[in-house]
């Protein structure tokens, strides 16, 4: 019988060869059908966060597959972010993807277009400037970015800067995950392959509409940028003038916020997905030897249209997640499926350095840690965050949505709820 996780074939020099079909991007017949083209990528066995190398093997053998094509008068973007992760993207352009598209789109991977980052703010510039006045005109695009999660967010909030036309045609993104801890991708993609998302240029793409929520603040909230050393003013809400920022991945207070702002920084992201273990041992030991500081705000969740208080008043993790994955290893919420637009709260209160790592450890068994009784595990529609004057110090009071810190007034209070709207489609295998 033979093993449905292998894809066999026969090399140039007439060898047997076998790989996982986790790797396999496609399998491209030539035009008269004599030979087919094997594309595949060749992971790196000792670390899976190294660039895998892409291989391209010509074989005699009969047709497999039709030839994948652009979908049908879409207009393709590459979107190449040179400071997401540990800024390998333009290398993966170079040695993987680019390649690739030439193979699987001879005749027109010359006419797309290419766009390289050159601040943090490129990819929600480029969005308010080309990628929304084309979707509002009714144009098709299919934006592949080389990115981590910051990449689509931007995407999301410059494409939800403005009313959306009659006209408007949500972009098919295909994301390549070059980030830190790439969690949307990552719990998309669920263990089904190894390909970086290449596999999702080849053949018939499906394409699903990307769940989101929105993140609606007090007035003087303020974005933190720079490292944190300077603040910017948040997009408003066209009806209510309320400061607001869309998210796809997170919503968090506490630890989490934290953990994600104090690690944000040029020397800690040169450690990649290790700067959060770094910044967490500052956070769960401080120097001076004291406990692990105790979060204080009224939160309350939200269950069909009716808001409920929590009765603690001091925490330590307060996450809102639609995402199942936070990092590969790393299930916030297993419950969650890829792209089912819910929303879960996982929160547990004031504790040890040393209890928090345990809680965290069996987040990377599969997400164990929603069964230990110290943590609250739930669906939701909405969470709110009232601080209500009880941190005096601003760093308590950061908000995470999917990596942006947002700082709030010692009587701020944020409020998230799912969104319905279809802003962009996510293309997977």
């Amino acid at each position: 019988m033979s093993d449905s996780t292998k894809f066999t074939f026969k090399d140039e020099t007439d060898q047997e060869q076998a790989i996982d079909r986790k790797n396999l991007i496609a399998d491209v017949p030539s035009t008269d059908g004599a030979s087919s083209t094997i594309i595949y990528v060749q992971p790196d066995e000792k670390d899976d966060t190294t660039i895998p190398t892409v291989k391209v093997v010509k074989v005699r053998t009969e047709p497999a597959t039709q030839r994948p094509q652009v979908a049908s008068g879409r207009e393709t973007h590459i979107v190449i972010s040179t400071g997401s992760g540990t800024g390998k993207a333009q290398d993966f352009y170079n040695q993987g993807l680019k390649p690739v598209l030439e193979i699987l789109f001879p005749a027109s991977h010359d006419a797309f277009h290419i766009h390289t980052t050159e601040s943090a703010t490129s990819v929600l510039d480029l969005t308010n400037k080309l990628f929304l006045p084309k979707a509002d005109s009714g144009t098709q695009l299919r934006i592949v970015i080389l990115s981590g999660d910051g990449g689509i967010i931007d995407l999301v909030n410059g494409l939800l800067s403005k009313p959306a036309s009659a006209q408007y045609a949500p972009p098919q993104v295909v994301l390549l995950p070059l980030g830190t801890a790439n969690a949307l991708y990552h719990s998309i993609n669920a263990g089904r392959d190894n390909t970086w998302g290449l596999s999702s240029l080849a053949g018939d793409s499906i394409s699903q509409p990307l769940p989101i929520f929105t993140a609606t603040f007090s007035p003087g909230a303020r974005l933190l940028v720079d490292e944190a050393r300077k603040e910017e003013e948040l997009s408003k809400d066209p009806e209510t003038g309320a400061p607001i920022l869309h998210g796809a991945v997170v919503a968090s207070w506490g630890f989490h916020a934290s953990l994600v702002a104090d690690s944000d920084t040029a020397e800690y992201r040169k450690h990649g997905i290790e700067r959060f273990k770094m910044a967490a041992n500052d956070l769960l030991y401080p120097a001076d030897g004291a406990s692990p500081h105790h979060y204080k705000a009224k939160v309350s969740v939200l269950s069909g249209t009716t808001w409920t208080p929590l009765k603690e008043e001091e925490h330590m993790y307060v996450l809102a997640s639609m995402v199942s994955n936070l990092e590969k290893p790393f299930t916030i919420s297993p419950a969650s499926k890829p792209l089912d637009g819910s929303l879960h709260l996982v929160r547990f209160g004031p504790t040890d350095g040393a209890n928090a790592m345990r809680l965290m450890g069996l987040a990377y068994q599969g997400g164990k840690h929603v069964e230990d009784p110290d943590v609250l595990y739930q669906a939701i529609d909405g969470l709110r965050i009232e601080f209500e004057g009880r941190e005096e110090d601003f760093k308590w009071r950061r908000i995470c949505i999917d990596g942006k810190i947002v700082r709030l007034e010692k009587k701020g209070w944020v409020e998230i709820r799912k969104e319905e709207r279809r802003v962009l489609d996510i293309a997977g295998r």
